[in-house]
């Protein structure tokens, strides 16, 4: 099957804003063609939120609490919740989540799983039926690791919360099966972080009391991160460095954290990292697209418009209300575009 689409393209890993077609192919970027148009259309690659933890939306209006009362395990309230729903309700939440994600113009994203084998089973079959790209990371309910079987790799909390022999053994484990393992850092404050560095995990998530020596340790060994800044603000973190990550060379990518805290809205999250932490509208959509994808290891297929990937794409009107009289697509997009303004998803 075949089809054309017209409209102002996102175009490319640099996202420059080019008037042309596209044409798909089979759900692949068959060609790219510039030219001149009229168009009230806006082509772009949908998101990648690369960090997620959509179990959490069996709550969503927790009481404002220190971080530690909302997420620590074993005790924290989410994790209280999570052990007294049943099976089929945190599966029916989870499938909310995922067709709101893709409403909303994502395409791919990273869960770190808590419940062992329930949990990432629970997950697998919320995705059943979905068109959307997701890596689950697991970790071990009572030492179980088959949790791995199911999973893309292992998402552990914090290097605070285990014994680092354990946490050791699970990284172990989990290279052992080939898979990836990353690890929340420097959320509370900056006691985890050496010890998470020092586990050279695939990537690590928040970073957001890094200091300027922790940046260059994680860029030395070139460790992606993965931002949340809405869930730092809310949770009283604080807001992560991440025009000094960037200036350090590091590979940064956005995520929109615990569905308790927020909703999976990758709009909410570019604007608020657009207009609180880094004044640069193209470097703020890639933390949101190609970066988070680089992170996941997806980017050969998602991420950018570009020929032979695929297409993965959002369609939005610059008619609406909202976008009307723009003269930047792509700052537009950043800064003001809504799940509203999208009159189409491939």
């Amino acid at each position: 099957m075949e089809q054309t689409l017209k409209g102002t393209i996102i175009l490319g890993d640099e996202f420059e804003a080019t008037e042309g077609y596209i044409t798909i192919k089979d759900g692949i970027i068959e060609d790219i063609e510039e030219r001149d148009i009229k168009t009230e259309s806006i082509i772009a690659p949908c998101f990648v939120n690369a960090h997620t933890h959509i179990g959490d939306s069996v709550i969503k209006d927790p009481p404002y609490l220190p971080l530690p009362e909302l997420v620590q395990p074993p005790d924290g309230l989410k994790h209280r919740i999570l052990k007294d729903i049943s099976y089929p309700e945190l599966v029916i939440s989870m499938k909310a989540c995922i067709e709101d994600m893709i409403k909303t113009g994502t395409c791919a994203f990273a869960d770190f799983r808590e419940g062992g084998v329930n949990g990432a089973g629970a997950l697998g079959e919320s995705l059943s039926g979905h068109n959307i790209c997701a890596r689950i990371f697991g970790r071990p309910a009572d030492g179980d690791m088959s949790y791995l079987d199911l999973c893309d790799g292992t998402g552990l909390s914090s290097a605070s919360d285990m014994d680092i022999d354990s946490i050791k053994e699970i990284l172990s484990q989990t290279k052992i099966k080939k898979k990836k393992f990353a690890i929340h850092a420097g959320e509370k404050d900056t006691t985890d972080i050496d010890a998470a560095i020092g586990l050279v995990p695939d990537f690590l998530v928040h970073l957001t009391h890094a200091r300027m020596r922790d940046l260059r340790s994680v860029s030395d060994a070139n460790i992606p991160v993965v931002v949340c800044l809405r869930s730092n603000l809310l949770t009283r973190s604080g807001i992560p460095p991440v025009k000094k990550m960037l200036d350090e060379g590091m590979l940064v990518a956005a995520g929109t954290d615990n569905v308790m805290l927020n909703s999976v809205n990758m709009f909410s999250e570019m604007e608020f990292l657009a207009k609180t932490a880094l004044f640069d509208d193209r470097q703020v959509f890639k933390l949101c697209t190609l970066n988070g994808a680089k992170v996941l290891g997806i980017d050969k297929e998602l991420g950018s418009i570009k020929k032979g990937k695929k297409a993965r794409l959002m369609i939005l009107t610059k008619k609406s209300n909202n976008m009307m009289g723009i003269k930047n697509p792509l700052s537009s997009i950043v800064r003001r575009a809504r799940p509203d303004d999208i009159i189409g998803i491939i």
